[in-house]
């Protein structure tokens, strides 16, 4: 490697630190024409935006044949949820509250994209976020840091360690460093300006278990952070991922965003930029074309030094030396593109994943499952049969021709009923006067309607902001009739965020599953549910706002000085709105009804050393098998600092049968007990914690005891 880096130029330096687009894709401003020119003169290190054998195979052999060098290309694309077989977003994958099943769809994932010659993928997400006006908050994994931080964990592991042949491992780049979900007013690419503590508490645990996990890049945010842009924040790419942390993978920029310094307004040109950057610890430039334009001057001003560069350099072949490409340069590349006829066992997985993430958030009167002897169903609504929508945002290998749409899995598992479809609406346009009578009367013909609302999937993700995340005018005209007929009503909402829903639309429907997006196979899972070939199991990663003037909303706030009371007009309060969530972080039901027993702790009184062992049983008394999800909070109720009502340490899952009752059992150490103090350091006090363990936020599905914290020494 040392040898390799001594014989190359400064040009040969700077290309392996520039990352170009290729054409297959736009996820960004539009680069150079012809990047294969810029591979022959050795000016670039890896491309993105690109895949398949052919397309792979032909960049590769330009590499290593026509280039002094001949170090070979790196691949990288953004594998979010899926490759070929898309998985549902992350958002509602989140909700399946399953480790198992988030590393297991990265795998998958990964098994795909090395097939179809990428090594890299800009993901795991993990950009906590509390504002669905945000676009890409369909990326996270929902609003609390502890479970950004695990679904970081499964997904690094999935990606780039689950699988036995090295070959079809991906290098995982975390994103986006740091605090990007809080954009002001939830618009894409404003500024951010939160709190240290806030930073400590919340947005930094996602990247640290990332890091800890041993993921192969970090990508910092386009934002800058309280005045900072993070392409040049020295503070934290450097002393913190670097120096604190340990980190010793590649920082790759985002794209563009190391020339948009300029923007930002500290840097004049793009020389100014690229030494920011460098200084700061980035060590790819995507399509800036900064360092390959700027470095060089700054070389000859003494603004750089050269050990700078060849430490980037550096980092960059051990990246590929790590990826197995000086051994195999096609590692893992095959002729035939992965999809549903080669690898569908990933059908399957992604039909299981989408079930686990659908969350059931009403059922009056247990309208459902449907009875399997229904004769007469109605589907109605713009996202029917409008199975493009369902695979979401980020798909980009993605075939819409192979996903399932909900017509399509209605009519395959209820195949002795008389499925009617009337589209009603369009997704998001002018109403049709004609199309509402017409799904009306489909409608007052059927035993049952299934009325399936959402979005256009181009309105969802990056650049994709919405002062209004809520259902468009004319699928509320369209569901007003529909309610207003009387029929059962089944209310689909094939979303990438929370929505704010009208209260009449919740009260005229009797069940209500939020799909999200669920990908390739979600039209089959979510019928899977509809009929009961499934019972429900997943609970909201996100709470779900009542109207826009709530956000942000979310299950862990503080308490104030003067806690909300409705009978108290001077308490925390909205005059026009309650103040707590449509649907809360953990809420969801299932077919079965879960109970839980008392909480049991083996010790009351512990110390900085000890870990506490809790049990507590849980019977399925419903009358159909199923699947619990039971969390673990906590609350510390007298602190340095003011602490959140309730927080989440743990969850598990549990399969049980009706009537069957298991013990579950959790641990509980004292680092878990520790927060940020004054001085935003770990801190320790004596005294009572209060454990909590339910099947939801809520204070009527938990359970608690209190223990006592003695410290051995002061902490």
């Amino acid at each position: 490697m040392e040898q390799l880096l001594g014989e190359m130029t400064l040009v040969e330096k700077l290309g392996q630190m520039t990352m170009l687009a290729a054409s297959l894709v736009v996820t960004g401003p539009p680069g150079p024409d012809n990047p294969a020119t810029k591979v022959r003169q050795g000016r670039v290190g890896g491309l993105l935006n690109t895949w398949g054998h052919d397309e792979i195979r032909e960049a590769q052999r330009v590499a290593l044949e026509e280039t002094r060098l001949k170090i070979p290309l790196y691949f990288g694309v953004d594998v979010l949820h899926g490759h070929r077989t898309i998985y549902p977003i992350p958002l509602a994958e989140a909700c399946a509250f399953d480790r198992d099943l988030w590393r297991r769809t990265a795998r998958e994932s990964a098994d795909e994209a090395t097939r179809d010659g990428i090594q890299m993928t800009f993901a795991p997400m993990l950009d906590v976020c509390r504002d669905p006006r945000w676009g890409r908050i369909s990326e996270c994994a929902g609003e609390d840091g502890y479970i950004n931080a695990e679904y970081a964990r499964a997904k690094v592991l999935g990606f780039q360690s689950d699988n036995d042949h090295p070959h079809r491992r991906m290098m995982g780049v975390a994103k986006h460093f740091v605090a990007y979900g809080a954009v002001m007013q939830g618009r894409d690419y404003a500024q951010v300006d939160v709190s240290e503590r806030a930073l400590a508490e919340i947005y930094l645990p996602p990247f640290k278990a990332a890091v800890e996990a041993g993921v192969g890049g970090i990508m910092p945010s386009f934002t800058d952070l309280a005045g900072v842009a993070m392409s040049a924040h020295r503070a934290l790419l450097h002393d913190l991922l670097r120096v604190q942390w340990g980190f010793n993978g590649v920082i790759i920029s985002d794209y563009n965003a190391i020339a948009e310094l300029i923007h930002h307004g500290v840097a004049a040109d793009l020389m100014d930029a690229a030494v920011l950057a460098l200084r700061a610890g980035i060590d790819i430039d995507m399509m800036a074309g900064a360092y390959e334009e700027g470095l060089p001057l700054a070389l000859e001003r003494g603004l750089v030094h050269i050990d700078e560069i060849d430490s980037c350099v550096r980092r960059v072949l051990m990246m590929k030396e790590a990826m197995g490409l000086f051994e195999d340069p096609y590692r893992g590349l095959e002729k035939q593109s992965p999809g549903p006829d080669t690898l569908p066992h990933h059908r399957a997985s992604a039909r299981d994943a989408a079930r686990r993430s659908l969350v059931l958030i009403k059922n009056d009167s247990d309208l459902l499952p449907l009875p399997r002897s229904t004769k007469r169903i109605a589907a109605i609504g713009p996202l029917a049969d409008k199975q493009s929508e369902l695979m979401g945002p980020w798909c980009m290998a993605g075939d819409e021709r192979e996903a399932i749409g909900f017509l399509q899995g209605l009519r395959e598992v209820f195949a002795q009923s008389d499925i009617s479809h009337v589209q009603g609406a369009v997704v998001d346009g002018p109403s049709d006067a004609q199309m509402i009578a017409a799904a009306v009367t489909t409608t007052q013909a059927s035993d049952v309607v299934i009325l399936c609302l959402g979005e256009d999937r181009q309105h969802c993700g990056e650049a994709a902001s919405r002062t209004k995340p809520e259902p468009p005018e004319c699928q509320l005209e369209l569901a007003r009739a529909i309610v207003a007929t009387g029929t059962p009503l089944v209310l689909v909402l094939a979303t990438s965020r929370p929505w704010i829903i009208p209260q009449w639309l919740i009260d005229g429907s009797q069940s209500i599953l939020l799909a999200m997006f669920g990908g390739t196979e979600a039209g089959r899972a979510t019928a899977d549910i509809l009929i009961g070939d499934y019972n429900p199991s997943a609970r909201l990663s996100i709470s779900w706002p009542v109207n826009t003037g709530q956000i942000p909303v979310f299950y862990n706030m503080r308490n104030t000085g003067r806690p909300h009371d409705p009978n108290n007009g001077f308490s925390t309060n909205f005059l026009d709105a309650p103040i707590n969530a449509n649907w809360l972080f953990g809420d969801g039901l299932s077919y079965s009804r879960y109970e839980l027993g008392d909480l049991r702790v083996d010790v009351a009184t512990m110390d900085e050393t000890s870990t506490i062992h809790l049990a507590i049983d849980v019977v399925n008394a419903g009358k159909q098998a199923g699947e619990a999800t039971v969390f673990l909070f906590i609350h510390d109720p007298v602190a340095q600092v003011t602490r959140p009502l309730i927080e989440i340490k743990d969850f598990v899952k549990t399969m049980l049968n009706a009537g069957q009752s298991k013990t579950l059992r959790f641990t509980l150490n004292a680092d878990q007990l520790r927060y940020p103090g004054l001085d935003l350091q770990p801190r320790l006090d004596d005294g009572r914690i209060d454990v909590i363990v339910g099947t939801s936020a809520r204070a009527g599905d938990q359970k608690r005891v209190s223990i006592e914290m003695r410290r051995k020494m002061r902490v």
